[in-house]
């Protein structure tokens, strides 16, 4: 399992550093969202404000991205897709799926739910482990050593 979890990360990370993973991700929360603040986006993410806002800079540049001021707040700004960025954001979905569909061509279709089902639980629980402190005891699932 750790090695199957430590292929997939290194594919993100290696999908993360050429550029589309990261806007993808910050493309859906703000599609998810709507007009959102950098800081909203930030902790959406785990990921610091600045990463936030270099990246919301680089879309506005090619014109995903509208920044717009707050009018709740005039020293901050919100963020929203233009329907450009709707447009990419649906290339970029259509992309991950093409590549999704040939990582679990032989499986069926219940395994592929499957996989969905606890991806997701996963993901929910690594959020809700990032807002608690560690736990000393090892899980009851794990092997003794």
């Amino acid at each position: 399992m750790v090695t199957a979890l430590n292929a997939l990360l290194e594919g993100t990370r290696r999908a993360r550093k050429q550029g589309d993973a990261a806007l993808l991700s910050l493309l859906q929360q703000v599609a998810v969202t709507g007009a959102t603040l950098p800081s909203t986006l930030a902790t959406d993410l785990n990921v610091h404000q600045s990463t936030i806002t270099r990246q919301a800079r680089a879309l506005q540049k090619k014109g995903f991205l509208a920044i717009t001021g707050n009018p709740a707040d005039g020293r901050s700004c919100l963020f929203d897709l233009t329907p450009a960025g709707r447009q990419e954001l649906a290339r970029l979905s259509e992309y991950g799926l093409s590549r999704y569909e040939l990582f679990v061509a032989g499986w069926t279709k219940d395994e592929v739910r499957t996989l969905g089902r606890l991806l997701q639980k996963l993901g929910q629980s690594i959020a809700a482990r990032g807002r608690q402190p560690a736990a000393a005891a090892a899980p009851s699932w794990r092997r003794p050593a």
